[in-house]
């Protein structure tokens, strides 16, 4: 039975440990909402704040307590106010048993039985309830601003999601990117050791120079060199998206170099993006908490309930000693030093102020999304000039070393065509890559960060 439970554990973890291959950018992203340690976090903080709704909520039923005391005391003031809250006072506790009418002084008799009495054991029950039956609407707008803040934690969860599907996506496009570079410059370090191959042939005849071989295996470590960074930079890539998805994965599927452009119009940048969103539910709090101002210039009023019992013996004849007490209760500040007056117009200007920055927060999120997609436009001309330099760049180069082994031109004039498609290489690279974290951007910016 141990083994087998051994075994079921080992088989539950399997997945959490097990590397991950040839993973689809969809897939990462349903991986991603499940295990990313700063979602889970964040969830956690939206549950905190739901519960928080929930208090301010509980306030409008008010609040029911039970206590149950046990006492014993022989003060003489305590006995007897026992016997009163038990129902069993006599008029023996007032030393009426010591009463002589006879007696002149009988006013100045100091009754021992009322001074004096024998220690009493106390238990008394009571349920106590109070209600809050009118507080101008304060507990109602609490209720109301508790639930938006909820909602706000839900923002902030949903713009981290579309945070990390923007660094998932790039991850995804990245490692693509820089596949294809490794790629390219395998075939420029294939070339160059063709190159090498053909100053050693022409050097053994005569016509290459050591200096011609030096300058070739000098370009070829150059060209190695930036292909170990490449891969340097491909794991790190990797390991950042198994961090962002906290499993290890070890291949993705290939993703096309160049991320699609997203549709953008203004109504749905106004209606989907998540800033402007928390901007007008922040709107909504700050009206919420001009109400709640207005609240402390109005009356409050309370109910209360009280219902027990008391005995010398634990719930001993309990309906038979029960009480109640009612009541109501209306408190009104006349005067603060207009405190509450001053917090109000606080409140007010603050709900201006929060008015102009969701104005704001639209004009700054509009200009944010023309800058990204001129941005886009401009990389796009960039990598299509790039294409054609790079392709002009590989001829030029072809051409140059077949004139080398015609002893047309010198091995450094060969290198230097070849250094400008290594050049044009690493721009059209870095353009892609510019192109598409603007893009992923716009995505974040637009709220459409699953639509992958």
């Amino acid at each position: 039975m141990f083994i087998k439970r051994i075994l079921l554990l080992v088989l539950i973890s399997l997945p959490l440990v097990a590397n991950v291959k040839h993973l689809s950018l969809h897939h990462a992203i349903e991986i991603l909402k499940k295990d990313n340690l700063e979602l889970k976090i964040s969830r956690f903080n939206e549950q905190m704040k739901k519960y928080e709704a929930k208090v301010a909520k509980g306030l409008n039923y008010g609040k029911l307590d039970v206590t149950v005391m046990g006492m014993r005391s022989n003060d003489a003031g305590n006995v007897f106010g026992f016997k009163l809250q038990s129902r069993e006072a006599t008029f023996g506790d007032f030393g009426f048993s010591e009463f002589d009418g006879t007696n002149p002084n009988i006013l100045n008799v100091q009754p021992t039985d009322l001074n004096y009495p024998e220690a009493r054991n106390h238990f008394q029950t009571k349920f106590s309830y109070m209600l809050p039956l009118y507080t101008g609407g304060k507990l109602t707008e609490y209720g109301h601003i508790t639930e938006s803040l909820y909602r706000m934690s839900q923002f902030d969860t949903e713009k981290l999601l579309n945070e990390k599907i923007f660094q998932t996506k790039k991850a995804f496009y990245d490692i693509s990117l820089v596949e294809n570079y490794i790629t390219n410059l395998s075939k420029i370090i294939h070339n160059i050791n063709k190159l090498e191959s053909i100053v050693r042939n022409m050097k053994k005849e005569g016509y290459a120079k050591d200096i011609d071989l030096l300058e070739v295996q000098a370009r070829k470590a150059e060209a190695q060199s930036m292909y170990n960074q490449a891969k340097l930079n491909k794991d790190l890539a990797y390991q950042f998206l198994s961090f962002l998805l906290n499993t290890d994965v070890v291949s993705i599927k290939h993703m096309h170099d160049m991320a699609p452009m997203p549709h953008i119009s203004k109504q749905e940048l106004e209606a989907n993006n998540i800033d402007i969103q928390k901007a007008q539910l922040g709107l909504q709090i700050t009206k919420m908490a001009v109400n709640a101002e207005k609240a402390n210039f109005l009356p409050e009023v309370g109910a209360f309930a009280e219902y027990g019992s008391a005995d010398d013996n634990l719930w001993n004849e309990f309906l038979e000693k029960d009480s109640y007490t009612v009541g109501v209760q209306v408190k009104w500040n006349i005067f603060n030093g207009g405190v509450d007056a001053a917090n109000l117009e606080k409140a007010k200007v603050n709900y201006m102020l929060v008015q102009d920055q969701v104005k704001l927060a639209k004009k700054g999120i509009a200009l944010k999304a023309k800058k990204l997609k001129t941005e886009v436009l401009s990389a796009n001309a960039d990598i299509q000039s790039y294409k054609k330099q790079l392709r002009f760049a590989r001829k030029v180069y072809e051409n140059y070393r077949a004139r080398y082994k015609e002893g047309m031109v010198s091995i450094s004039d060969v290198l230097i065509k070849q250094s400008k498609e290594l050049e044009m290489l690493l721009k059209l690279l870095t353009a892609k890559n510019k192109r598409n974290t603007k893009i992923f951007e716009l995505d974040s910016i637009l709220n459409r960060g699953e639509k992958v």
